[in-house]
Parts: structure tokens; sequence; C-alpha cells
């Protein structure tokens, strides 16, 4: 179907009018083009005048098996015409319960009972909240500090915000929070001279020990994104921490909340990255992928032992406070009813794997690129890490937005690419093909070359 030429101009204008769009300087689109997308197909987004544009972040890391993946789709399509919401108060509904059941058998062992919620800034406040509350339960009311790492993100919700490291966040919203000691990141990129990201890992936890050692009689938990930071640049670290954390976490007495909302589902190259480290949380956050990218919807999981902690008579008082009206909506948990069915019944995990190969591959030649510092993957996540010194890791001045041109370069050239500052990184949908691998590489590599010139 022929498109009319100035139809995303048309419905651009028509955006602009009224619509504030999230993480965006609006100032910045009297110059950058706002792209109205009308449909998906696979991999692939497409405008209102047909062009394409292959998504290389899944669409904020949510989709795992494509847009209008027919699957999902007729799996939404059959739930509404039977049940699209109840109040989860006092009711329940078998996709709710079917996804609770399955989850606690894929999630790692002792993760007995899943709360809903909305989204992935939600589950975090849930997951804060239940473990505060734990301990208040328990006549810990002292406990009302968490420990998180440098450089981390857990969403954009007051609590969320306030066990996360982006400066620019938390210098605006100061007043407003509240404050997590810092433990410092065992991010590889980081390490010493010469250092393995393993040994980086164990110096990091010698620290975390120490901060403990001093306030784990205040602290209900330590929070962090397994093995990736995502938000904080893609920083990447080895799975030894979390063995390490687990044990100190058991050691010191304070709960373990893993923030697997990005990277859970197969993206770090197992279902869960927990995994990877051989060790069960007290609290696991899951939004993003579960739905496949489809609808909002996050759950937090957690043992037996802290459900009890709320479990008396109604008079003793200890129930648990939180609820959002769309709590375990019907429409929502059938669309990650789907999806973990396409994880059952097709060999996703395998084809990541041999995927993930390639990605490497192609993106091997940007090592010795002469404003390229870093290159890094984990699974179905790559970053490439732009600076203007590379011998000393300078980086580029952030006002200089040399990643934004690479972004543009991008949709100029049919490809979604949406940097971390001057961090380009790659998280596709599981269902791109190595070609389309190729042309996100290739693109990238045009727009970098694009970006680093004066």
């Amino acid at each position: 179907m022929t498109q009319p030429h100035d139809a995303n101009t048309a419905l651009a204008r028509r955006d602009l009018q009224h619509i504030w769009h999230p993480c965006t300087q609006m100032h910045d689109h009297e110059h950058v083009p706002m792209v109205p997308i009308v449909r998906g197909e696979g991999p692939w987004l497409i405008d209102a005048e047909g062009r394409r544009y292959l998504d290389g972040i899944s669409s904020w890391w949510t989709n795992l098996f494509g847009h209008a993946n027919p699957r999902i789709a007729a799996g939404l399509a059959e739930q509404a015409k039977t049940l699209e919401h109840v109040i989860f108060a006092g009711f329940t509904h078998p996709p709710a319960i079917e996804l609770a059941e399955q989850l606690v058998k894929i999630t790692p062992a002792g993760l007995e009972k899943v709360f809903f919620a909305d989204n992935g800034s939600a589950a975090i406040e849930v997951a804060l909240k239940m473990s505060f509350h734990y301990w208040l339960n328990q006549g810990h009311g002292e406990k009302t500090r968490f420990i998180a790492l440098t450089g981390s993100y857990h969403g954009e919700t007051l609590g969320a915000l306030s066990v996360s490291d982006v400066a620019l966040y938390r210098k605006t919203y100061a007043p407003l929070l509240l404050t997590p000691f810092l433990a410092p990141s065992p991010d590889a990129y980081e390490g010493e001279p010469g250092e393995s990201p393993e040994q980086t890992a164990t110096r990091r936890l010698a620290t975390m020990r120490e901060l403990l050692e001093q306030h784990a009689h205040e602290t209900c938990a330590v929070i962090v994104e397994p093995l990736v930071q995502c938000a904080g640049g893609m920083r990447m670290y080895h799975p030894s921490y979390l063995t390490g954390l687990r044990k100190l976490c058991n050691e010191y007495n304070v709960h373990f909340i893993a923030d697997e909302i990005a990277v859970g589902f197969g993206r770090t190259g197992t279902m869960f990255a927990c995994e990877q480290a051989g060790v069960a949380p007290d609290f696991m956050c899951l939004s993003k992928g579960l739905t496949g990218g489809t609808l909002p919807l996050s759950v937090v999981l957690t043992t037996q032992h802290v459900y009890e902690a709320f479990y008396a008579e109604y008079n003793a008082g200890k129930a648990f406070l939180h609820s959002h009206s769309y709590t375990g909506n019907p429409l929502a948990c059938r669309a990650a009813l789907e999806t973990l069915a396409i994880f059952r019944d097709e060999p996703v995990l395998e084809r990541n794997r041999v995927l993930s190969v390639h990605l490497a591959q192609k993106l091997a030649p940007l090592r010795d690129h002469p404003y390229v510092a870093d290159v890094r993957q984990q699974g179905m996540i790559a970053a490439v890490e732009l600076v203007a010194d590379k011998a000393t890791r300078r980086p580029f001045p952030a006002e200089q937005r040399r990643g934004q041109r690479v972004y543009l370069h991008g949709l100029e050239n049919g490809a979604l690419l949406r940097p971390l500052g001057n961090i380009i990184y790659f998280m596709p949908p599981y269902v791109v093909s190595e070609s389309d691998i190729d042309q996100l590489v290739r693109i990238a590599i045009e727009g970098i070359a694009l970006a680093v010139k004066d």
C-alpha cells in the first residue's frame, strides 16, 4: 500500500502538540525527528511512510520474539474474549495462577511466592518495601537502609531511584530520595591494570564485606543487577561476585534482591543471570521480557520464609501493604504465558548462543578502533565504549553528544540504535538473523566513524 509522503511529518506534528515523551529533552525534537511507528514485523519497525527500522534495542529491552508475534497475539485475542481484568484482591483467575506456577518452576530454587505488579520500577518498590516490612514484622525496625552498587539503576519511581546511582537523577531529585549505602561496582571495565574480571569481583567483595560489617545491623537488603548494570552503561562483571554476595548476605543477615528486570529471560545466555553464579536471591524482580514486550507486567518472587513473616491473624497488623489497580491483569498474564511457551517449545537459548557468537565476531574489529576503549558482551547484550583517548580512557565531553550522532545515522539507514551516552549497545530481539546482526553492526560502525570526527 502506498503511504502519503508526508505521513510521518503529520503524525509527528500532532504528537508534539500534546505528548511529553519519557527520558527526553523535548526541545531536541526541533532538530531530531520524531518517528511515528504504525506497524511491527519480527525485528522490524515500520513507520507511517513505509520505512523500516531494524530494532537493535528490543524497544527498550522488552521485545524478545519480534513485534506482532502471532503466537502472543493469538493468545491475547483469545483472552480478551474471555476476561480482560478483575480485581486481584479476594479474586483470582487461571492466567495468573498458571503464570505463578510456571515462574516458580523455572526460577532459582527456593523462590516459592509470586507478587504481581505493573512494571519494573513497581517491582523494585515491592521488593524494597517487602524486605523492610519483613524485618519490621520480625522485630527489627532498626533495619531501614539498603546497599546498592555504584553505577546502578533500578527504575525511576522514588524508591527505585533511591537505590540507583545515576548522577543526574540523584542530583535533581535528592531531596525526595532515601540515601543508600553505595558499594563499589565489580564492573570489569573499572578493574586495576592486569586484573581479571574475577579478581576485580573478589576485590569488590572485600569492600562489600567491610560495608556490611559496619552497617548490616541497619540494612534491610543489598540490591544488584546480576551480571550487567544496564542503564548504568552496560557495565558487566564476573558471576563469582554474585556467589560471594549470596554468602555475605547469609553471613550478615541481610536480604539479597536480584533485579533481573532487564537481564532475565535469556538475555545473558541463561534463562536468568543468577543461574550463572548458582545462587538464589531472597527476592527476584522480573519484567520487560516477561510478556515478550507486549504489555506491562512485573513480578517479585520471594521465599516461603519471607511470606510466613506476613502470615498472621488480621489483628496482628502484619499484612503486606501494596496494590495496583491492574495487579495480575489477565491479558498481561496471558501474554507472559505465551512467552514462556515459546521458551518451552523452541530452542531459544541454544539459538541465542549461536547469535551471540556471531555478534561477538562482527564486533571484534572494533577492539582496535582508536576511539573505542572497550567492547564487552554478555550473551545477547553487547556494548562498545567510545572515548576521546583510548590510552587513558578519557571520555568525550557529554555535551558533545557523540552517541546521538550514531543514533541519527542509524535512523537514516534503517536501524534503531539508541546509545547510553557514548556507549553504543546492542540488545536485539531473539528473532534476528545473522544477516540482521551484520546490518546492525555495519550501520553502527559507520555511525561511530561519523561520531568521532571533530
